[in-house]
């Protein structure tokens, strides 16, 4: 084996193991000017604000075409190792939509008046003014279920590990989250506790665990969203830490 030095240390890799590699092609970013990429994260970040949770959806159809754009965008989220452990499962049939409804308010009615949901957890939703029940879970279009997928399998059928599953798929729904907005579209990140009904009427293998369910449409022409004011910088970011002195 040849010695690595200092250098070359970032590309070193073990003899045999270079066939196991991606093929490695160049990459650049586009040449902008300071001025159009101030101007390119001003214009996103005020699209990004204007997104909102939507609870009021209109029936009105919504091409398959733009949730597979959405599920695509998503699944290009960075993931451990490159393993992209998440399933988006997209539902358009009105009596699995139903079934689904029906299974996620029995839940929710559980949670909010059965003591499932501490006090706290109650007064803190207030503002919000979420119940139990969840009629647009028939009325939109689709709805799209995030599967986390906990392990893979290698070709003879073993398991191969996934590693980072929690964050990798937390990254992909955000950027999903971010497409269904950029076209125009509404969602709302509803998490009924427990999800296991989720896979039982989808049914999923046990590999995969459902995180999110986004309902997805157009809002209602009587739509309405809580006025919510999000934290300003400071109180978000930190700039610089210092590290704390060391004690005698």
């Amino acid at each position: 084996m040849r010695k690595t030095t200092s250098e070359d240390s970032t590309s070193a890799e073990p003899v045999g193991e270079s066939d196991k590699r991606y093929p490695f092609v160049p990459y650049r970013v586009e040449k902008l000017s300071e001025e159009e990429r101030r101007s390119r994260g001003e214009a996103f970040f005020a699209e990004m604000d204007r997104r909102r949770s939507v609870r009021g959806f209109s029936s009105r159809e919504v091409p398959r075409e733009l949730i597979e754009l959405a599920i695509r965008t998503a699944s290009t989220a960075p993931s451990g190792a490159h393993r992209q452990p998440w399933r988006f499962v997209a539902i358009s049939d009105p009596e699995v939509k139903r079934q689904i409804r029906i299974a996620a308010e029995k839940e929710e009615r559980i949670s909010y008046e059965g003591g499932r949901m501490p006090p706290e957890w109650l007064e803190a939703l207030l503002p919000i003014g979420t119940s139990w029940r969840k009629p647009y879970l028939e009325t939109v279009p689709w709805i799209v279920v995030a599967f986390e997928e906990l392990y893979g399998f290698n070709p003879d059928g073993s398991k191969r590990k996934n590693y980072y599953v929690k964050e990798s798929i937390g990254l992909a729904c955000g950027l999903f989250i971010a497409s269904l907005h950029r076209m125009g579209l509404a969602t709302l990140t509803h998490t009924p506790s427990p999800m296991k009904f989720l896979s039982h009427i989808l049914g999923r293998p046990k590999n995969e665990k459902p995180v999110i369910l986004f309902p997805i449409g157009f809002p209602a022409e009587d739509a309405t969203v809580p006025d919510l004011l999000r934290k300003p910088l400071e109180e978000v970011s930190i700039w610089d830490p210092q590290p704390e002195p060391e004690g005698d």
